[in-house]
């Protein structure tokens, strides 16, 4: 059942059996609820959007759907698992659509590398640009496949909230070289500067720098092998729906436009959560999919942290904020034929623009733009005939440097469009239409994002595995996380891999009376 928060607010008393509430309709709160739904729980979700989704939500404008957050599929059978655990054919619910070219990337000298799934095609790619870095980029590829089995399939796929747990994996980190960023492992393997770009930016898609990124993640090079890169008709928030639908087939109830206030105690255990109207919900578990931030420091306010303290939260260095311009344009389904689904366009610094964005705090005058043309796959989302687009670009947190989003954004914003026109979409000011702006203060007030960052926590290794929010709160008990925030960490993959470690914690709902004779 989905309900609205229009409706009286009052007391809600607890129904006998296990109630479970998740907070947040994110895509890791929706794969929570319904790992729990088909654990026996009777979940209630509660968003304050007027949609499921979160960041994977979408907003329609003018006959243009501008789906708002993560774009692509790299792990089809994450979700594919999902559903199978409830009983569910995936495929029967999402249109999901390889793309033979993932993504474009072009440099300022004209030079492009396109990446797809073939490792021949990806050799000839690589050929093209560098020869001679053929035999290292041979072996990034397999060292890339060591670090996905052991840093997604095994450490991504179970909880990482013991010590021991640490211990126990600490000499594969060694051997493996953790400590080293992923850009130094991708200079460590092919010496031109494009090559190394192509190999190691992939951290920024989940909001860490790549000059200090853990170089597990590289794993992201054979994940695309392994798996390709999809789009899912409707755009993700069409995943989010099917979700939503899952978990009302199971029972459960979708609680839109309401914003939970705090999580209730009781005797040190998780009993419930107050709205911002004042309501109570009770439950046997609660599990929050907010960002692990807010909901440290917001939603526990009122009750002693053992761990996660304000002044911890504090030290620790969050992902960058992003910068996303979302516009339409008229006539041109036809028009700038070269332009596929993804590109990336990279500015004239590397190194020194990062440090801008993570260290510096800086508004540089230069970007870098990844860009979604989501109708060449999807006529959907625009009108016919025209385009639906997004331009992202990474640019510092609100709690580094002094960045005026109300003054800077349009200026900000007539730069890339500028960018887009000279390296991209020659003629775009001719075709404009419906627009949106997106910036870090979008972030803060529509996600309650701390410090409007675009990922949560940055995964650097310290901030990583052990050391993130685990999926099992020690702040109280039958509290819980999911979500970017918390392990694995973000990204479609690890949100959803989040629920499944979270299945793994949450013992069966017990049975009711009635459901214990049914049985017999």
């Amino acid at each position: 059942m989905l309900t609205d928060s229009s409706t009286p607010s009052t007391a809600l008393p607890r129904t006998s059996g296990a109630d479970a509430i998740v907070i947040g309709a994110g895509l890791g709160g929706l794969a929570a609820a319904m790992r729990l739904g088909a654990k026996g729980y009777r979940v209630t979700v509660i968003d304050r959007l007027d949609m499921p989704g979160g960041r994977g939500s979408s907003i329609t404008q003018g006959g243009h759907r501008f789906d708002l957050g993560p774009t692509i599929v790299t792990v089809p059978q994450g979700l594919r698992d999902l559903w199978a655990a409830c009983g569910r054919d995936f495929d029967q619910d999402v249109d999901l659509r390889a793309l033979e070219a993932f993504y474009q990337i072009q440099w300022q000298d004209g030079s492009t590398f396109t990446a797809r799934q073939s490792t021949d095609a990806m050799r000839a790619e690589v050929a093209r640009l560098s020869p001679g870095d053929l035999p290292g980029y041979d072996k990034f590829l397999k060292d890339s496949e060591k670090r996905y089995w052991f840093g997604f399939e095994n450490l991504g796929r179970r909880s990482m909230h013991r010590f021991a747990d640490l211990l126990k994996v600490l000499p594969t980190f060694v051997a493996l070289r953790a400590d080293k960023s992923v850009y130094a492992h991708a200079a460590s393997r092919v010496k031109d500067e494009r090559l190394r770009f192509a190999l190691s930016f992939h951290p920024l898609f989940i909001g860490g720098d790549p000059f200090h990124v853990t170089s597990m993640y590289i794993l992201v090079s054979h994940l695309e092998k392994e798996f390709g890169v999809h789009y899912a008709m409707g755009g993700v928030a069409a995943i989010a729906l099917a979700m939503a639908g899952v978990i009302q087939s199971q029972g459960g109830t979708l609680r839109l436009n309401a914003e939970v206030d705090e999580i209730l105690l009781q005797n040190g255990r998780a009993t419930g959560v107050r709205l911002t109207d004042g309501a109570v919900i009770a439950a046997d578990i609660v599990v929050s999919n907010a960002d692990a931030g807010h909901t440290y420091d917001r939603l526990l306010r009122n009750h002693r942290r053992k761990r996660w303290t304000p002044p911890k939260l504090a030290r620790k260095r969050w992902s960058m904020g992003l910068f996303v311009w979302y516009f339409g344009t008229k006539g041109t389904r036809l028009k700038w034929p070269e332009v596929g689904h993804h590109t990336i366009l990279v500015g004239p610094r590397y190194k020194d623009h990062i440090r801008d964005i993570f260290i510096r705090g800086r508004l540089a005058d230069d970007m870098s733009l990844y860009v979604h043309r989501p109708s060449v796959t999807d006529p959907s989302v625009a009108p016919v005939g025209d385009d639906t687009f997004y331009a992202l670009s990474p640019v510092p947190h609100l709690g580094i440097g002094d960045t005026d989003w109300q003054t800077e954004a349009e200026p900000y914003r007539q730069k890339m469009q500028k960018m887009l026109e000279d390296r991209l979409l020659p003629g775009l000011s001719d075709h404009l239409t419906e627009q949106l702006i997106f910036t870090p203060n979008s972030f803060q007030t529509r996600y309650l994002s701390p410090y409007g960052s675009g990922f949560s926590i940055e995964p650097r290794i310290l901030q990583s595995a052990y050391f993130r929010p685990h999926n099992v709160s020690e702040e109280a008990k039958g509290l819980y996380l999911v979500g970017a925030g918390t392990h694995p960490g973000a990204g479609l993959p690890g949100v959803i891999a989040s629920a499944e470690v979270l299945g793994t914690l949450v013992p069966n709902a017990p049975r009711t009376r009635a459901q214990r004779m049914a049985a017999e």
